[in-house]
């Protein structure tokens, strides 16, 4: 296979990465909600470091159908403080959690970037961009849920 068709399918494969992380997980994540592992899901406090760390190891030494398999599993457990129901943050949690994990996450393509794996890093960040439009919706969400519940509050002030 010529050395192009190498850098093409790697290119893939870190987009593909970063999609499970930010397309895939999440509807698995909403789907598993109410089962033992939403019921054993850990905190966010928790949740987000330990993917962080683990997506950045997958995506700089890991290989493989394993590593996607790990990977997959464990962006399933980040997204249950969003999309699950036991330990489901607040709107507010849920928005600055995103925002958070947005850049921290990204912190492993940037390292291929400088690293000289320019192509290979900015697919991967790409591949992220879901996670960014999540935050931007569920900060949408909220600030709609609070206007409204503001306006409820105010209502009966505008009918005497």
């Amino acid at each position: 296979m010529p050395e192009h068709a190498d850098h093409a399918a790697h290119v893939v494969h870190m987009l593909t990465m970063g999609l499970l992380v930010s397309a895939v997980a999440p509807m698995i994540a909403r789907a598993a909600r109410h089962t033992a592992l939403d019921r054993h899901a850990p905190p966010a406090v928790a949740a987000l470091p330990a993917f962080a760390v683990l997506h950045a190891a997958v995506t700089v030494a890991g290989d493989g159908l394993l590593a996607q398999a790990v990977l997959l599993a464990g962006a399933v457990v980040f997204w249950m403080p969003v999309l699950g129901t036991r330990r489901r943050l607040a709107e507010a949690g849920r928005a600055v959690y995103l925002f958070l994990a947005g850049p921290l996450l990204d912190l492993a393509g940037v390292w291929l970037v400088a690293t000289g794996d320019g192509p290979g890093g900015l697919a991967m960040i790409v591949g992220m961009l879901p996670i960014g439009v999540a935050a931007i919706v569920v900060t949408w969400r909220w600030i709609t849920s609070e206007e409204r519940a503001r306006a409820a509050v105010d209502a009966p002030l505008h009918h005497d």
